[in-house]
């Protein structure tokens, strides 16, 4: 399967799942334009070090042709710009949109919703539901132009009643879920697929800082979280995601919301190091019924 001569745009794209998918379908041949805040010259207010450019790099390093831009995804002046750097040096064409920004990893609290700080979560849904709605209503035009055209909603968890611990944060993914599932409606006249996506266990750069480990020692991790046994790279889902956008039959899954598992199953791909980590299985077996994690063999579930 092959998306040379494909143009794929991924909101979201700095760092994460979102710089992973674009590297997996530039590994695929496609040219990739890339969108996110923080670039060699200004940080978004995150303040991490990745830079959109530098994923740029890593698409055409991969295979493809990446173009970054600088976009504020909330914003939808900055949106247009994204729009008409596509429409001026691709002439409009958009076979995929990867619809990833998040920008709330510092407004997540758990606590109860009350006793929470209610301006960092109204921030947490502007900055990712809000991102969501520009990036798709100035977007889909062109998405739409020629039928076959592949949306994805990136999100948290593949069913509604995937709770994570947390009401806000749980309200924008369902939402994001949801744009997923509903958008195949209104796509459906196109001839486009809309599906929905989730990852497994992530091991994102900021989650591997939060564990004190790297992508080399994360298996340290395990001792303080057992479940990371299962963790997996953001490549996992990219590669889930550049096979679905290569299949010529990829409408059957329109208005579905797929993970990461069950794409690896669909289609056979390997994680970065050759394994195949189902979190889907292991979280029916294991976290689920509230089982000890050591009564169970990971290898078994990668």
């Amino acid at each position: 399967m092959t998306l040379k001569g494909k143009v794929a745009a991924v909101t979201g794209a700095t760092r994460g799942a979102g710089r992973a998918i674009a590297v997996e379908l530039g590994a695929a041949g496609a040219t990739v334009f890339v969108g996110g805040r923080t670039t060699r010259e200004s940080r978004s207010p995150i303040g991490r070090a990745e830079t959109i450019e530098e994923t740029a790099e890593l698409v055409t390093a991969a295979g493809g042709a990446g173009i970054a831009v600088r976009c504020d995804f909330t914003d939808p002046a900055d949106v247009d710009a994204f729009r008409d750097r596509i429409e001026a040096e691709r002439g409009g064409q958009l076979d995929v949109l990867v619809d990833d920004v998040w920008g709330g990893e510092l407004d997540v609290e758990f606590a109860p919703f009350w006793e929470q700080d209610l301006e960092a979560q109204l921030r947490m849904w502007d900055n990712s539901v809000r991102a969501h709605l520009v990036s798709l209503h100035r977007l889909l035009p062109l998405l739409i132009r020629r039928p076959g055209g592949l949306l994805v909603e990136v999100t948290d968890g593949d069913t509604d009643d995937h709770y994570p611990g947390t009401l806000a944060y749980d309200s924008v993914k369902v939402a994001i879920r949801r744009f997923g599932r509903v958008l195949a409606k209104e796509l459906e006249p196109h001839g486009c697929t809309s599906v929905a996506a989730t990852p497994g266990f992530l091991r994102s750069e900021q989650m591997l800082e939060h564990f004190g480990v790297t992508e080399a020692t994360w298996r340290d991790a395990i001792a303080k979280e057992p479940h990371y046994a299962l963790s997996e790279t953001p490549h996992y889902l990219g590669r889930g995601l550049a096979a679905l956008a290569a299949d010529p039959d990829k409408h059957r899954f329109t208005g579905q919301a797929l993970a990461s598992w069950t794409l690896m199953r669909e289609y056979g791909f390997t994680d970065l190091d050759g394994s195949r980590p189902d979190w889907g299985r292991w979280n029916d077996d294991v976290v689920k019924p509230e089982r000890a994690p050591e009564d169970f063999d990971a290898e078994d579930y990668r």
